[in-house]
């Protein structure tokens, strides 16, 4: 068949079929996904009760243990000194030692029911977890399809000539993309939104201790939450940041890279971040600035996530014609000749690299550091 006789308005009508299906069926899963996350959260409130109340059950248990045993105790002397003891006494040492027995067998069948529930509550919550996962994923692969469906396939009628190229370049955009989402997502989740939820909990103790405890206690715990709403703030810049410094635009890439690098030594506090500018400091064209501050800050991340080094050190110099950015690292290295599958971090710096029309150097060795070399040229 020709691309002539190709009848778009059908691809269009099975392609809109399509997207509502997969659409209908994200949705789904993301509704499971939350219905999981609202169990995990309540099954995780009631083990947190129920590990309390184990504790507190083995608490009375030992207690109990020691008065049954000196009830045990009394009832032997009486039973050995029978003609001592009135009938009262001896009914008296026989009732508390038969009592102090009973509670102490209701307090080991309570703690077993507990250890009971408490185990059967962490294995729903391992189960829950694993289908959350499971939905994350779904979800993430799911809105890869969808967003494909309802970009590049939208015009597969006039590029079907060249659709495995761009096939294969936009899955890599989009699952690129939705990973920085996912990033994003769980940051927020993991940081900002963990903390606000912690601060409404701490808000509602507050007053309770106000309460229960006075104003002392209360102002203690506000000064505690105010810590708390301060980490949350900084989190919030710190992502706000990692998304794109507004130093960048303001300052340019010099004075951005001097910022980024303090802000990682302080978020890292064992690992020493250096960075040293050897040229003349001046403003390069937006996009060359962007560029070339995405490409350090990857060589420094991958550094980070993957080398576990105490040392990373970023040189720049800056000349009239080109510009050199040396990122070194004394991490534990790799071997840059093996070319590992989906490591698609060091072909894109390399794609970047080649979009500006300059050279990247990677010099690397298991147990001896990577140096990463990148040089672009400066037109007028």
């Amino acid at each position: 068949m020709s691309i002539k006789k190709v009848d778009i308005k059908a691809l269009d009508r099975i392609l809109d079929t399509m997207v509502e299906t997969v659409d209908s069926s994200k949705k789904e899963i993301f509704q499971i996904e939350e219905q999981c996350r609202q169990d995990f959260e309540a099954l995780s409130n009631e083990l947190k009760e129920i590990k309390e109340m184990v504790c507190k059950v083995i608490a009375e248990g030992d207690k109990l243990e020691t008065n049954a045993r000196m009830s045990r105790k009394r009832l032997s002397e009486v039973s050995m000194h029978f003609n001592k003891f009135s009938e009262s006494q001896v009914r008296e040492a026989y009732e508390k030692a038969h009592n102090m027995q009973v509670e102490l067998q209701m307090n080991r069948q309570l703690e077993k029911e507990l250890r009971n529930r408490r185990d059967d509550l962490e294995r729903r919550l391992k189960g829950l977890q694993q289908t959350i996962e499971r939905a994350e994923h779904l979800v993430s692969q799911i809105t890869v399809v969808l967003n494909y469906l309802t970009s590049d396939l939208k015009q597969m009628g006039e590029v079907l000539e060249d659709a495995k190229r761009k096939q294969d370049f936009g899955f890599k955009i989009i699952e690129a993309q939705e990973e920085e989402r996912k990033k994003l997502s769980r940051e927020i989740h993991d940081g900002p939104a963990q903390m606000m939820a912690n601060v409404m909990m701490r808000s509602d103790l507050i007053e309770r201790i106000y309460r229960e405890r006075g104003g002392d206690e209360a102002l203690k715990e506000i000064k505690d939450l105010k810590k708390m709403v301060r980490n949350a703030l900084y989190e919030v810049r710190r992502i706000i940041y990692d998304l794109r410094p507004m130093a960048l635009d303001d300052l340019g890439l010099i004075p951005t890279l001097k910022k980024y690098m303090a802000t990682l030594e302080e978020y890292n506090k064992t690992i020493q971040m250096r960075f040293v500018n050897l040229g003349e400091e001046k403003r390069l064209p937006a996009n060359m600035e962007v560029a070339l501050f995405r490409l350090i800050q990857e060589s420094v991340q991958n550094a980070l996530k993957h080398a576990e080094p105490r040392l990373i050190s970023v040189k720049l110099e800056l000349k009239k014609t080109h510009l050199m950015a040396v990122i070194k690292d004394d991490g534990k290295g790799f071997d840059a000749s093996i070319q590992k599958e989906g490591s698609f971090g060091l072909i894109g710096m390399s794609e970047r690299v080649e979009l500006l029309g300059g050279e990247l150097t990677i010099d690397s060795n298991p147990g001896k550091g990577t140096l990463i070399i990148i040089q672009v040229p400066l037109n007028d």
